[in-house]
């Protein structure tokens, strides 16, 4: 139980660097991106950790078999460079019963798995989709910032400052409408201006100015027109609600008792991330045996390829099963199967079967002699 405890230590702390590792990585990227968004006034910059912290389930669901996976190779191949596995090997400890210790601590990792897979991940994705059309609703109002123009050309916006009451100061507007074929510009200047829903209209918005003067049309032309007002409201549009009804945002109960293709290649999905991470403890065993003289990254890249190629062919294999090229029986299955006997067959290289075998039959052969 002590070595189980040890090498169970070595590889979760490795497990967990890793991962922290890769996911300020993808984090890094997404905030990149969110950031041109709030720079193009389409996302606020709370809403910016607000969408993060919901993905955050999604990135640790597809991160975590990989760092396990590295982290095996690390910590085990350290142990082999260091001569902790001779020791081991020597002091009775076999080659099969290291492999039921790897395949303990690869159960603590898939149930960390199962549990982001099959409950975490979803609610925060349904979170992160109820959070984004609550973004969708807010105006491009919401996103002035005081002594700031907004827009470009002549779409433009501008307030002075917001009063305590929540009020817009000193308000300018210019927009163009389209009227006979021809584009009349219009602008609006006001001392106040308040965004109003009025929910007996359909949760319709308005944005109601208060004294101020309206412009519209090209100056020096017959149609071109000033109009002063102590009160003005405009429309402003508004985005129905969409129901969330994206795979990945349901429970695993209800892809478990539903008929529809995309759902169960996602439910397959789920359960291929949980499935991956003991076949991997195998397959990282068996490539994580190193001579000290090799160094112990001599397996890394072979290992990590054959990885990229597993994750790859899952991939593969889901798009096909949604676009219908693979039947949905045959799943994903198969793609399991197929690495279950790689790892068969590498862990009986690494326990040196074959090499048994072949010791085995001169002997046989004297013996019959």
């Amino acid at each position: 139980m002590r070595l189980f405890r040890y090498l169970a230590k070595e590889v979760l702390v490795s497990t967990v660097g890793v991962t922290l590792i890769l996911l300020l990585v993808i984090l890094s990227g997404r905030i990149s991106t969110y950031l041109g968004r709030i720079a193009d006034g389409r996302m606020t910059f709370e809403f910016l950790f607000v969408i993060l912290g919901y993905h955050v389930p999604s990135f640790v669901q597809m991160i975590l078999p990989l760092a396990f996976f590295l982290a095996l190779l690390l910590s085990f191949g350290r142990l082999y460079i260091e001569n902790e596995m001779s020791v081991l090997f020597s002091s009775g400890i076999s080659k099969l019963k290291l492999a039921g210790y790897t395949l303990g601590i690869a159960f603590i990792v898939g149930s960390v798995s199962a549990s982001v897979n099959f409950w975490l991940a979803p609610y925060s994705e349904y979170k992160a989709a109820e959070a984004s059309q609550a973004q969708d609703q807010l105006s491009a109002f919401d996103f002035l910032i005081p002594g700031r123009f907004e827009g470009s050309g002549q779409r433009t916006s501008y307030i002075d400052s917001f009063t305590e009451e929540g009020w817009m100061n000193q308000i300018f507007l210019s927009d163009v409408v389209r009227k006979k074929d021809t584009n009349i510009p219009i602008q609006t200047f006001a001392a106040y201006a308040e965004q109003i829903r009025i929910s007996s209209e359909g949760n319709q918005n308005y944005l109601v100015f208060k004294n101020g003067t309206r412009y519209e049309g090209k100056p020096g032309t017959a149609n071109y027109s000033i109009t002063q007002f102590d009160t003005y409201a405009v429309r402003m549009e508004s985005k129905d609600e969409s129901i969330i009804d994206d795979p990945y945002t349901k429970t695993t109960f209800s892809l478990i008792n539903s008929d529809n293709l995309l759902e169960k290649v996602e439910l397959q999905w789920r359960i291929s991330l949980v499935i991956i991470i003991p076949i991997l403890a195998i397959i990282g065993l068996s490539l994580s045996q190193v001579n000290p003289r090799q160094g112990r990254f001599f397996k890394m890249l072979p290992a990590i390829l054959l990885m990229i190629f597993y994750i790859a062919l899952l991939i593969w294999g889901r798009t096909g099963l949604e676009k219908g090229r693979l039947p949905i029986q045959l799943g994903l299955w198969w793609i399991h199967g197929m690495f279950i006997l790689i790892a068969a067959v590498l862990f009986a290289q690494y326990n040196q079967v074959f090499e048994r075998r072949k010791a085995r039959l001169p002997n046989a052969a004297d013996s019959n002699e």
